[in-house]
């Protein structure tokens, strides 16, 4: 009986596993919304990786040892769209992840993830930001020094983050990140294009206030000159009669 040789299975990394995105619609708006900027911040610095919700796999041969940060940035790695992150193929260790957490997801936040960044993906600021404020601590965040992580301390209400040169704050009751240097808010390109409406509507409101007030102070101008044509007028009526 002639033997068949058949081919090695391929061993398969998934791009999925058919879960929602998020677990509330603000949760997802969120996850969007920092990746959308992080990525604007990073827009003209080659070689820096800005994505989320996507399967990272950090053991080759293992598809099992996988994790899926919400949101993540590592230098290193190109721009390039990416369908799953593998450590082997990609930068290794990352430089920044949040999760959005909430009470049902809390504990391995807090415990699993943690550990896989702290001790396999070495990432160096690692946060964790519940979008409703149910959990305890609902927002807090560790950067690696030397093996373990150490707690990020609060300043001016926010926690500044080395690796992005940014502060993650709360601004209106939203996860936004901070300019300390500039002293601004970063957001989506939704809010920047209100914000960027808003100050054309100012300066339009300001340029027909400066409008009105240049109208205005013409025809005061007109009036007064008028007024003293009246008066030099009747000035030479009396000159006239003496």
């Amino acid at each position: 009986m002639e033997k068949r040789i058949g081919t090695a299975p391929t061993l398969v990394y998934p791009e999925s596993d058919g879960e929602p995105m998020a677990e509330t619609g603000r949760h997802v708006r969120l996850l969007l919304d920092m990746i959308e900027t992080i990525d604007w911040h990073f827009r003209d610095v080659p070689d820096v990786h800005v994505c989320g919700n996507m399967f990272l796999y950090y053991e080759e041969g293992n598809p099992r040892k996988v994790i899926s940060p919400d949101v993540f940035m590592v230098r290193g790695v190109s721009k390039k769209d990416l369908r799953t992150y593998k450590t082997w193929e990609q930068q290794p260790y990352l430089d920044f992840v949040l999760e959005l957490a909430s009470p049902s997801t809390y504990t391995k936040d807090f415990n699993e993830k943690k550990t896989i960044y702290e001790k396999i993906l070495r990432v160096k600021e690692y946060y964790i930001y519940d979008p409703y404020g149910e959990i305890h601590p609902y927002f807090v965040g560790f950067r690696l020094v030397g093996d373990a992580y150490e707690e990020i301390t609060f300043v001016d209400g926010r926690l500044p983050s080395e690796t992005l040169g940014l502060e993650l704050g709360e601004r209106a009751g939203v996860l936004r990140l901070y300019d300390p240097v500039k002293g601004t808010w970063f957001g989506p390109g939704r809010e920047h294009a209100a914000e960027a409406e808003t100050r054309a509507s100012d300066a339009e409101n300001r340029a027909s206030d400066a409008e009105n007030r240049a109208s205005e102070e013409a025809r005061a101008r007109r009036e007064a000159e008028a007024e003293l044509e009246k008066l030099r007028e009747a000035l030479e009526r009396l000159q006239s009669s003496e």
